[in-house]
């Protein structure tokens, strides 16, 4: 006895039809009817793409255990819907094994630091191996991806240290070269600030002297029968007098031999006593 029976398979989807055991047809998205048990629906398989997250535990070269996390996008081949359904029971177990066997027989070749660097590298040989091997199976592999790279936390916390070392001491040069810098800088400055200095003192005695000349040819000019010799003579006297007057006014000057110092106590003791003496005679 056979019913008919209405069957709706819906849209990205694909129906395995079976009749008495036997394979017949893939039924597509819409309405169905089958004769009811002889024809039944046996499995369907989804066209969208789908994603299988795989957490791969390994080794590094220099003996560092990470967790590599592995994300495959994958979907089904419309054309190889049969190899799909009927040579695979559990697909997401077949990429999953794949996937650790490319991990883990390439990562244990690199250094943790170069992990970090070559996870496209990684990514791509995981692809390679899957297209090759999925292709069989009705799976296009559309792409992997290495999404994250996880070592033990004191591991971590080692790096950062490491990284924390590296800036410290790059900003220690950094630092140095500054200061550096500025010292060549400050020493450029004084050099060109002394050279300057050293160029207007130069002006300055050039305009000394060019005055001097320019006075004794007038003193000569105005006093007959005077030599140069007369008038030098003149002119160092009167700055010799303005020289006199400017320190004068603030500054006592003491004589400075050897004996000096016994000669000033002299002075003193006898003014003191020429003092005492002039008052006992006054009262």
């Amino acid at each position: 006895m056979e019913f008919l029976c209405i069957n709706c398979v819906q849209t990205k989807t694909i129906a395995v039809v079976e009749r008495l055991g036997k394979f017949t047809e893939l039924a597509g998205p819409g309405l169905h009817c089958l004769c009811y048990p002889l024809t039944s629906v046996v499995g369907t398989l989804s066209l969208r793409v789908q994603q299988l997250d795989v957490m791969v535990e390994t080794k590094t070269k220099d003996n560092v255990f990470v967790q590599v996390a592995v994300s495959v996008q994958y979907q089904v081949i419309l054309e190889e819907a049969y190899n799909a359904f009927y040579r695979l029971s559990n697909v997401n177990q077949q990429i999953s094994a794949y996937v650790f066997d490319v991990v883990r027989s390439t990562v244990p070749r690199i250094d943790l630091d170069d992990v970090f660097v070559e996870k496209a590298e990684i990514a791509q040989q995981v692809k390679v191996q899957l297209l090759q091997e999925m292709d069989d199976y009705g799976y296009a592999i559309l792409d992997a991806l290495v999404v994250d790279i996880d070592p033990a936390r004191k591991v971590k916390d080692s790096m950062n240290q490491i990284n924390a070392a590296k800036r410290l001491r790059a900003a220690a040069h950094y630092k140095a070269e500054a200061d550096k810098i500025r010292q060549v800088k400050a020493a450029e400055a004084t050099a060109e600030a002394t050279y300057l200095s050293g160029v207007g003192v130069a002006r300055q005695r050039q305009a000394i002297v060019d005055g001097l000349k320019n006075s004794v040819n007038d003193f000569q000019a105005d006093v007959k029968g005077t030599s140069s010799s007369d008038v030098m003579d003149i002119l160092l006297l009167t700055q010799y007098f303005d020289l006199l007057k400017d320190v004068g006014a603030n500054t006592i000057y003491l004589r400075s031999g050897p004996d000096e110092v016994a000669n000033l106590k002299a002075d003193l003791h006898k003014s003191v006593k020429g003092g005492r003496r002039q008052s006992q005679s006054f009262f």
